[in-house]
């Protein structure tokens, strides 16, 4: 899942392809590099960032969906909590709503997502959209992805979303320490032997914790740090990466891949 954001500030992309012939450009070199899903988004979600109106995001990537719908064979997922953006997305070409609240922030999401038959990444979140970064840890981050994972998926059931329509996000760097995201993907297993039918994606590319561990790595400066992330994601039952660098993790998988096959 290569990462298209239409934003002044993203944490690490702002700006960069808030223009349209940009955005088009970046995603289809992002298909040629072998994305397999491009997900679009309109509101950033890093740590600090101000929400936005439904207006200004539906008007940052409802034309870039259509162009990207229009031109290119690609899934496109759009990255949003507000139910009325992704109404609009999936009647622009979307195929996917990616919700980072895992339906807890729009009690329409789900209804939207049903309706529309699309799929639906459920991410795992805690606190509000201002306050969902600076939450305090909890004791067990195993068990607390778990449980909320079983709570939007009862949502999602009881609205009448297909279970082979969900993907579930482990929600890297949302109020979790350093420590708690390195639990997370090196206990991804039991987390998938829990949800057995369900894909797992997971999202570590660039993010702050790996800038932690590399002595204060800038976005920039992650690379061989969000590979060996996704790698180790990967042998631990990720089905799904969602990634700023295309070409480099797709390489990177596919040498794990072989490797795998031989044990």
């Amino acid at each position: 899942m290569g990462i298209l954001n239409v934003t002044p500030d993203s944490f690490s992309d702002g700006g960069r392809f808030a223009d349209l012939d940009a955005a088009i450009r970046r995603a289809e070199e992002m298909i040629d590099e072998g994305a397999a899903i491009l997900d679009i988004g309109g509101e950033s979600t890093r740590p600090g960032s101000k929400r936005v109106s439904e207006q200004v995001e539906i008007d940052r990537v409802i034309p870039l969906i259509e162009e990207i719908s229009s031109r290119f064979d690609v899934p496109v997922s759009i990255d949003t909590t507000k139910s009325k953006v992704a109404e609009a997305a999936i009647a622009a070409g979307a195929e996917i709503i990616n919700d980072i609240s895992g339906l807890r922030f729009d009690e329409r999401m789900a209804e939207v997502a049903a309706s529309t038959k699309a799929g639906l990444v459920l991410m795992h979140s805690r606190g509000e959209f201002e306050t969902m970064h600076s939450q305090p840890p909890v004791e067990d981050v195993v068990s607390e992805v778990t449980n909320d994972f079983r709570r939007a998926i009862a949502i999602a059931e009881v609205r009448g979303i297909s279970s082979d329509s969900i993907v579930l996000d482990i929600g890297i760097g949302f109020g979790k320490t350093l420590e708690q995201n390195l639990e997370l993907i090196a206990k991804l297993a039991k987390i998938r032997d829990t949800f057995p039918e369900v894909p797992l994606l997971v999202g570590t590319s660039r993010k702050s914790f790996i800038g932690k561990i590399l002595d204060g790595a800038s976005p920039e400066d992650r690379l061989s740090g969000s590979l060996a992330a996704a790698v180790a994601a990967v042998l631990n039952g990720a089905k799904i990466l969602r990634v700023h660098d295309v070409r480099e993790t797709v390489q990177a998988v596919k040498i794990t891949n072989a490797i795998a096959a031989q044990s």
